[in-house]
């Protein structure tokens, strides 16, 4: 299954409290479109959250966070994983 990673920039910062429970929402939503978000990042200064995610395209991934939050990605890009 393809691996995404998507981008989310919050104006005036934002707090990792916040971003753990839609990571939550994510989770108990994201068996209904066939995805698994895997890992998140926060930098709470800058406002930047990534997040990690097999789906079968970028759409259902987003369409997860539409449904959980509403906080929609404003990047999404698909990668491949590497050591």
């Amino acid at each position: 299954m393809p691996l995404f990673m998507d981008v989310h920039n919050m104006e005036g910062g934002v707090s990792a409290a916040d971003v753990a429970g839609a990571h939550q929402a994510d989770l108990k939503t994201q068996e209904a479109h066939g995805v698994e978000y895997k890992r998140y990042w926060v930098d709470e200064k800058q406002g930047k959250i990534f997040c990690l995610v097999e789906a079968p395209d970028a759409e259902a991934a987003n369409t997860v966070h539409r449904e959980a939050h509403g906080l929609v990605a404003d990047e999404i890009y698909e990668v491949s994983e590497h050591s």
